[in-house]
């Protein structure tokens, strides 16, 4: 799915621009992720289990550009990529009413609006296409992110214990929240 790009004004008075991923933003967006993953313990994988080339990366960019049932949206800054979402909407007629949503941002852009912005577009976006409910997992311990959604109306649904073991030997809870959107 396209979207269209937005300049949004954040908490700091910096623009921000909301668009699409271009697959020129390929090398950009390896780089973004693998930084991403290297900042928090809060994201699925470490910095090195992330391998997709340039190529790969601006095949998955196109990909999900072209789909019916994914948005992507990057949020750049003085043409960084700062932060990146999307919206992956149910293929089955079972579960076709419900869609997950992901984000990652920067660490250096934590706190300025962008993942308020970003979760006010992807459920503008599941509501204009008259989804019933979104989704998301959060890991134990993140607590930014879980005021973050609780904040956007997501609510607790439930806990999958010892989901995410750390490179320590750690286990970490991993919660599941939803937000009605009817």
């Amino acid at each position: 799915m396209d979207f269209e790009a937005k300049n949004i004004i954040l908490k700091n008075g910096v623009n921000a621009v909301f668009r699409s991923p271009e697959t020129a933003d390929a090398k950009e967006m390896n780089h973004f992720l693998k930084t991403c993953f290297s900042e928090t313990d809060f994201l699925m994988r470490y910095p090195e289990e992330y391998t997709q080339t340039e190529e790969q990366e601006a095949a998955f960019i196109e990909s999900a550009n072209a789909s019916e049932y994914t948005l992507m949206i990057v949020c750049t800054i003085d043409g960084e990529i700062a932060g990146n979402c999307t919206l992956m909407l149910n293929r089955n007629l079972k579960t076709r009413h419900r869609a997950s949503v992901a984000i990652g941002i920067l660490k250096k852009y934590w706190g300025i609006g962008i993942g308020t912005a970003m979760f006010s577009e992807m459920i503008a976006a599941a509501k204009d296409r008259e989804l019933l409910q979104i989704e998301l997992d959060y890991i134990e311990g993140n607590e930014r992110g879980r005021a973050l959604y609780e904040k956007m109306g997501f609510v607790h649904t439930g806990e999958k214990p010892n989901a995410i073991k750390l490179k320590d030997g750690t286990l970490l809870k991993e919660f599941s929240m939803v937000k009605l959107l009817q």
